[in-house]
C-alpha cells in the first residue's frame, strides 16, 4: 500500500485513537496496587472490547494464576493464505501515580497542553496498545498478515506470571515476528529501533547488629547499630568515582551514538553542578554497563526519631544488567560480595525479590529490513538509530527463549520528555501518528 494512502487513513482514523486512548488512560490500572486489582481487571476488558470491535478472533482475558491477578488479553487475526502471522506487543497495566501534586493535571484525567497529551499511562504504555489499534484500523481490509495481539497485564511489577502464561499458551502465540511497543524514540523527529536492554535483579537487603534497640548516650561508641552498619555496606558497592564496585558483572560495548551535555542535563534533572558517576562514555554507563541503585531504606523516621541504636535496618538493592550477564550471576556477585563486606560480625540476609534477564538482540535480517523502510518512510526520509535502553522488559528474554526463530522488534512511542513512571508523564502526539504510521507500514511490508 501506498504511504500517502495510509497517511492520509490514519490522519482521519487519529481523532477516535486518541478517543479511546484517553479511556485506557482514565482507568487506574496500577497493577502494584492489590487495592486496584478491579481497574486492572476493568482495564483488560476494555482493551478486550476494542479488539473485539476491530473483528479480532478469540479474544480472551487470561491469568496465569487462579486468583485472577495481572490479566492478559490475548486475540487473533487469522492471516491470509501463506502470509506470516505478527505478534503485537504492549502492556495496559501502569506505574502508581505517587504524590497527585506534582502533577500539572489531574494524573488520571487526560489534558493535552503543548502537542502533548499528559496522563499516568498516556505513553507508558497504553500509546503502545493504541498504536497497534491503529496500524489494524489503518490498513483494514488491506491487512494481509496475521496478527496475535500480546496485552500484558503485569509489566510494571517484573512480570511475574509471564513464564507461565507463554508455557500455557505457547502454540496460541507462536509467530514469525515480534513487534513490541514498549520502548522510544531517540529524538522528536528521530526514530529508533531497541537493539540492547538491560536486564535487572531487585533484592532485600536486611543488617542486624542487635537483638533489640538500646540507649545510645550508653551504647553509642561501642556497639555498631545497623544504620551505620547499612551505610558502611552501601558505600563499598561503589568505587570512588560512583561506578559500581562489585567484581563479576558483565560490561560490554554500545552503540555509537552522540549524547550531547545539555541533553542529557536536561533529560536526566541533574543539578548544574553534579557530576556524573562511573566512566566509560555516557550510552555506554547507561545501557551496557551494570548499575546499582538503592531504591528505598527501612529506617526509623527523622520526624519523632528516638535517642537509641536502631538493632536492624533494610535497604532495596537494585543492579541492572549489561546485555552479557546474567540474572544467576549477578545474585551470585552480590552475595560474595556481602560475604566480603558486611563489616563488625553484623548478620544478614539477601533475599531476591524479581528478576528480569538483560536482551542484546541481532537487528539484521529482512524483518529489520522492512522496519527501517517503515521508520524512515514515517518520518520524512529519517531513518532509525539503533539504540540501548537502560531499562528493563521481561518479555524479551522470554519470549525469545520460547521463540528463538522469531525476530524481535522493539519500538516504542516515548520520547526524551515522556517522564515515563514520574509526574507529568506524557504523550507527543504527532510523534505518535508518525508511531502508528510506521507500524501500518510495518505490517504491510511484512507481507510475503
Amino acid at each position: 500500500m501506498e504511504t500517502n494512502e495510509l497517511r492520509s487513513r490514519l490522519t482521519e482514523l487519529m481523532p477516535q485513537v486518541r478517543r479511546d486512548l484517553e479511556d485506557l488512560v482514565r482507568i487506574q490500572s496500577v497493577s502494584a496496587d492489590p487495592a486496584r486489582k478491579a481497574e486492572v481487571q476493568r482495564s483488560a476488558d476494555a482493551v478486550a472490547e476494542l479488539l473485539r470491535a476491530e473483528g479480532f478472533e478469540e479474544v480472551k482475558v487470561v491469568t496465569a494464576a487462579d486468583d485472577g491477578f495481572a490479566p492478559a488479553v490475548l486475540a487473533k487475526l487469522p492471516a491470509q493464505p501463506g502470509q506470516p502471522t505478527v505478534l503485537l506487543y504492549a502492556h495496559h497495566d501502569v506505574q502508581p501515580e505517587n504524590d497527585p501534586a506534582e502533577w500539572d493535571s489531574p494524573p488520571w484525567e487526560p489534558t493535552e497542553r503543548n502537542g502533548r497529551l499528559y496522563g499516568r499511562g498516556a505513553a507508558d504504555d497504553k500509546a503502545g496498545i493504541m498504536a497497534h489499534i491503529a496500524a489494524i484500523r489503518a490498513l483494514g481490509d488491506d491487512l494481509r498478515v496475521g496478527v496475535t495481539m500480546f496485552i500484558e497485564g503485569e509489566e510494571e511489577v517484573a512480570s511475574a506470571t509471564l513464564p507461565a502464561l507463554l508455557d500455557q499458551h505457547q502454540d496460541y502465540l507462536r509467530c514469525d515476528t515480534i513487534v513490541i511497543a514498549d520502548s522510544g524514540n531517540w529524538d522528536i523527529g528521530v526514530p529508533a529501533l531497541t537493539t540492547t536492554l538491560r536486564g535487572a535483579i531487585r533484592c532485600d537487603l536486611e543488617i542486624r547488629t542487635m537483638t533489640h534497640a538500646v540507649h545510645s548516650g550508653m551504647w553509642g561508641g561501642l556497639v555498631p547499630d545497623a544504620l551505620m552498619t547499612l551505610a558502611r555496606v552501601i558505600s563499598s558497592l561503589y568505587d570512588e568515582s560512583g561506578g559500581v564496585a562489585v567484581a563479576g558483572l558483565h560490561s560490554g560495548p554500545a552503540e555509537d551514538v552522540d549524547y550531547p551535555e545539555a541533553r542529557l542535563r536536561a533529560e536526566s534533572g541533574a543539578l548544574p553542578q553534579v557530576s556524573w558517576i562511573g566512566s566509560g562514555s555516557a550510552v555506554a554507563r547507561m545501557w551496557t554497563q551494570p548499575a546499582i541503585t538503592i531504591t528505598g531504606i527501612d529506617a526509623p523516621k527523622v520526624d519523632g526519631a528516638s535517642n537509641t541504636l536502631t538493632p536492624m535496618a533494610r535497604a532495596k538493592v537494585t543492579i541492572r544488567l549489561a546485555p552479557g550477564d546474567s540474572t544467576a550471576n549477578a545474585f551470585a556477585c552480590l552475595q560474595r560480595h556481602l560475604e566480603a563486606h558486611v563489616p563488625f560480625g553484623a548478620s544478614y540476609s539477601l533475599t531476591l525479590c524479581d528478576s528480569g534477564e538483560p536482551t542484546q538482540i541481532d537487528a539484521t535480517g529482512p524483518a529489520y529490513d522492512a522496519a527501517r523502510a517503515a521508520f524512515t518512510e514515517a518520518w520524512d526520509g529519517t531513518a532509525p538509530i539503533d539504540m540501548g535502553v537502560g531499562g528493563s522488559i521481561p518479555f524479551i528474554a522470554e519470549f525469545l527463549e520460547k521463540f528463538p526463530a522469531a525476530s524481535v522488534l522493539v519500538t516504542g512511542v516515548e520520547d526524551p520528555d515522556t517522564r515515563a513512571h514520574g509526574a507529568n508523564e506524557g504523550l507527543h502526539l504527532a510523534e505518535f501518528e508518525r508511531v502508528c504510521l510506521a507500524e501500518a507500514l510495518l505490517l504491510d511490508r511484512l507481507a510475503n
